[in-house]
């Protein structure tokens, strides 16, 4: 299973989400560097390393961005240690505008 249908099902069970989007950046982040234990590298731009994650749940109303954000962050905590490098969370409740 992916890391990106792993997130999905983590996030579905969790929010009961009414809109779900997760997408893979990982391909525009090719030629940045990242450090790897003691090594840096430069990073090809392929697999599973950075994500955007937009979310739409009743679950986050009345919660602040930042309680949105800790919540989804301690959610995928074992995908961000499993070599997740950047989660962009655009985390929104039913009745609050979104740009996408």
């Amino acid at each position: 299973m992916s890391i990106q249908s792993t997130m999905e099902g983590k996030l579905k069970k969790a929010f009961s989400p009414e809109r779900l989007v997760i997408i893979n950046e990982s391909h525009l982040h090719a030629g940045h560097h990242h450090q790897d234990s003691d090594h840096h590298r430069t990073y090809d731009g392929t697999g599973e390393t950075h994500f955007r994650v937009r979310i739409v749940s009743s679950a986050f109303a009345g919660m602040s961005r930042i309680e949105r954000h800790r919540a989804v962050n301690a959610l995928l905590a074992d995908e961000l240690k499993a070599g997740v490098h950047a989660l962009a969370i655009e985390p929104a409740a039913p009745d609050e505008k979104t740009r996408w």
